[in-house]
């Protein structure tokens, strides 16, 4: 990398931190740290909902999915506004009602502290995977350019957002992803640009290569449910971003920093509804590499061309076939994603620990101070723990796929508690507890016995596509305790 670009994304990396630094504030309370106390404006945190949404796992892993096979992922995206729409809908107003930092306070009023304890330890252990693969996808392209140790640039990069996050706290988190937002959109548009018009052709041999090998693809329509179809990867999808609009901590901790409802909701739908195009963007690019790379096939090595490497593809371009200085802000636009995504895990973390475990769980009265201290001090672990794992998962095929798995693994089904406690008032504790015995016993199972059951046990292997795990979790949590709700006297379900 050229003296320029370096000089560029060191800027870059020093300025967001000091920036972040800036909302330093030494009298803070838990409430300035969490919430801000409900100051913000409603298009930064549109921005910044839309830049927690993306991250690097959408700047490099989705080039990379579109690179290696088709646009069938695309249609993740394609579900958003479904999702939108029940959020704004039941649950925005509902946590705002509620008026707690944690989304998960909402649970024990309604079922008790189990419920309450299983959502946000599931959660906290989606947050901590989420940090270790996004730390890893940052350390990708650094990897390329300059050839050190992946552990030695997770580190950096960990300790670097850890900085910045802890001391600006939530606002510091809000303001620097709406800055970062901005510079990963300008990046992609400016990538496509290049990608584009460095064809012999121009933009329509783009197009006319991508056809031919059917890269705008969106998968078969088949009603299949052991493959990557339309449908399931829709339904997933569905699942997922509601789970991602309507209860995950990181969302709702935003749209408890607007100023009323309204401008809550209406950030849901801005930062929400402009993830759909950008994501097409990085489509575009990975589809955009594919072309490059087939009319200049002696411009990409050998090693790059095996299974496993696609994600390394992007980086690739952006050091050898981007021009001087536009290289230093693509890096700095992949650091813009990952480290708003980390910035966002770690403070959302640190407000559920203290929340739903530190002020539930002790026997003395919480000082302000020490609520600082404490949502510090978590903040730390969670991003030492993402460092660890990180190291673990070096060199996975794709990290797109371990992190769709994971998260349909570790979210446990707690949409499905949601759903049931919001649209089935007259549920209470007990079906609600065994029904989400039952979902975790088929989630466990769903994830595990296509590895772990073999010989005379492979007959009992859960044989349909790993995206279904979170949709099946779901509906039998929500279903069971819906019917157990109606065959088990009243007497006998609190």
């Amino acid at each position: 990398m050229s003296t320029i670009d370096i000089i560029i994304f060191i800027i870059y990396l020093l300025g967001i931190i000091l920036f972040g630094i800036s909302f330093y504030q030494k009298e803070r309370t838990s409430d300035d740290y969490s919430t801000g106390s409900g100051t913000l404006p409603a298009w930064v945190i549109g921005l910044s909902i839309f830049a927690t949404f993306v991250s690097s796992i959408s700047f490099l892993a989705l080039p990379g999915s579109a690179f290696s096979s088709n646009w069938n992922s695309f249609v993740f995206s394609l579900s958003i506004p479904v999702a939108i729409f029940m959020a704004i809908k039941f649950f925005i107003p509902l946590y705002r009602k509620v008026g707690s930092p944690s989304a998960y306070t909402y649970l024990e009023e309604r079922f008790g502290p189990w419920a309450k304890n299983y959502v946000a330890s599931f959660w906290l252990l989606t947050q901590v995977m989420r940090v270790a693969v996004i730390l890893y996808l940052l350390a990708l392209p650094m990897y390329v350019i300059l050839g050190w140790d992946m552990r030695i640039i997770i580190i950096i990069t960990g300790i670097s957002v850890m900085i910045y996050s802890i001391l600006g706290g939530i606002k510091a988190v809000i303001w620097t992803d709406a800055i970062q937002a901005i510079i990963l959109i300008f990046g992609a548009i400016i990538t496509l640009a290049v990608l584009m018009f460095s064809l012999p052709e121009g933009p329509s041999q783009y197009f006319d290569v991508a056809a031919q090998y059917d890269k705008f693809s969106l998968g078969n329509f088949s009603l299949s449910l052991t493959e990557s179809t339309f449908w399931i990867v829709f339904i997933y999808g569905i699942f997922i971003n509601l789970q991602n609009y309507g209860i995950d901590q990181n969302y709702i901790q935003r749209y408890m920093t607007a100023r009323n409802e309204k401008e809550a909701i209406s950030s849901a739908f801005g930062g929400g509804l402009l993830y759909i195009p950008v994501s097409l963007l990085f489509f575009m690019i990975g589809t955009g590499l594919f072309v490059y790379y087939n009319v200049y096939p002696d411009l990409l090595p050998a090693e790059f061309k095996e299974a496993g490497m696609a994600d390394s593809v992007f980086p690739y371009f952006i050091v050898n076939g981007l021009p001087t200085g536009i290289t230093g802000l693509l890096i700095a636009s992949i650091f813009a994603a990952g480290m708003s995504t980390i910035s966002t895990s770690l403070n959302s973390g640190a407000t559920v620990i203290l929340n739903d475990f530190y002020k539930r769980y002790t026997k003395q009265k919480v000082s302000e101070n020490k609520s600082v201290k404490v949502l510090y001090t978590a903040s730390a672990a969670i991003c030492l723990l993402g460092v660890l794992i990180s190291f673990l998962i070096i060199r996975v095929e794709s990290a797109l796929d371990i992190w769709w798995n994971l998260a349909g693994i570790f979210s446990g089904g707690m949409l499905g508690l949601f759903l049931l406690g919001f649209f089935s008032q007259k549920v209470s504790n007990l079906p609600a507890m065994i029904g989400v015995g039952i979902g975790l016993l088929i989630i466990i199972w769903m994830s595990l016995s296509p590895a772990y059951f073999g010989g005379s046990l492979e007959a009992y292997q859960y044989s349909l596509h790993s995206y279904l795990t979170i949709v099946i979790g779901t509906l039998v949590i929500f279903l069971t305790g819906f019917l157990l709700s109606i065959v088990l006297p009243q007497k006998d379900m609190n």
